[in-house]
């Protein structure tokens, strides 16, 4: 990697953070008199811990990584966000990600001003390291890859993504927003390994939370360092501080979530592939598949009028007559099939 002062934005690098009044003091306290806020109504009254320590320890823990190279957004969007405002310099520096991915990539290139190149798969929704890199230049800060992929479903191969470490001098950022659901460990375990690579997970999908909206990167302390700059001071509520130290503790639930959901894919996969109107079934490494049909809108729209919400996926590339399909309970499974078996 280039040394992190080239890669950063200079106006980001030179930037002086806002500094709270909870970052100024850290400690135990019984008279609170310097943040200006009304002394009732707690423990609401308060501006929660701007860098959630308690919360990051007890997540680190979890991962095997240390505190330092977590950073805590508002969904994997904010995580997103935050790696554009750090080092994309607008109208001057680029992106490059694989397509089809995840589409807030692209709009969080577009919001800021970022250009942002892409590198179609293969039918079998896979990269080559050539034709990516090939898409490389001087002002590109940022490669982009989504493993397990949305919306197509597939881990992306590990030595080929190794490889751009290898080669790429930028950031290179690995979402792994579905990886609970798949046979791999992933890329938190080569952390140290990559002084470049930025790790992505989230609480919204194995975790079951995506209501409470927090996502976390993982990163060197300097990266996170600089992420820590540039987020607004008390992006993470306390409300979701709490929420989430609490459900920590239940990871053996989750664990049961899993293990019933990559279940409930296969299975479900084993009923798609007996309808007629189901063409292709694609690898799945995640909790949804994705399913060619031989007419997508029309399906579509059918299971809409049965009161079934899937995602019609037809309008993107290499994904014609594409249905996304979410792994649901077996009732909802099961409801689902029983409602495409009448489908004429």
């Amino acid at each position: 990697m280039k040394a992190l002062q080239k890669l950063v934005r200079p106006n980001i690098w030179n930037l002086t953070p806002y500094s709270s009044a909870r970052d100024e003091f850290k400690g135990e306290a019984s008279v609170f008199l310097d943040a200006n806020e009304n002394p009732y109504n707690a423990p609401f009254n308060r501006y929660p811990d701007p860098l959630q320590r308690e919360l990051k320890k007890k997540i680190a823990r979890i991962k095997g990584v240390k505190p330092d190279q977590l950073f805590l957004g508002v969904g994997s969007d904010e995580c997103i966000d935050v790696l554009y405002r750090a080092f994309c310099e607008p109208a001057v520096d680029n992106v490059v990600a694989i397509d089809p991915t995840y589409g807030m990539y692209k709009v969080c290139a577009d919001i800021n001003n970022v250009e942002y190149r892409k590198v179609r798969l293969d039918a079998d929704f896979d990269f080559d390291v050539e034709t990516l890199l090939a898409q490389v230049d001087d002002h590109t800060k940022l490669i982009f890859f989504c493993s397990p992929n949305n919306p197509s479903g597939n881990l992306l191969s590990q030595e080929k993504i190794k490889a751009v470490l290898s080669r790429f001098d930028g950031i290179v950022v690995v979402d792994e927003a579905y990886i609970d659901f798949a046979a791999s460990d992933g890329f938190l375990p080569l952390l140290d390994a990559y002084a470049g690579l930025v790790v992505m997970h989230t609480f919204s999908k194995a975790w079951g939370n995506a209501a409470v909206r927090l996502g976390m990167a993982f990163a060197s302390p300097e990266i996170i360092g600089i992420f820590n700059k540039i987020k607004y001071p008390y992006n993470i509520n306390l409300l979701t501080q709490q929420h989430v130290f609490a459900l920590l503790d239940r990871q053996a639930q989750v664990r049961e979530w899993v293990a019933g959901l990559t279940a409930g894919r296969e299975a479900l996969r084993a009923e798609l592939e007996q309808l007629p109107v189901v063409e292709k079934i694609y690898r799945s490494d995640a909790n949804f598949l994705l399913v060619r049909v031989d007419d997508a809108q029309r399906i579509y729209d059918y299971l809409v009028e049965s009161g079934i919400v899937v995602r019609n996926r037809h309008r993107i590339t290499l994904c014609e007559n594409c249905l996304r399909i979410t792994v649901g309970t077996p009732d909802e499974n099961r409801i689902l099939i029983e409602t495409l078996q009448k489908y004429t």
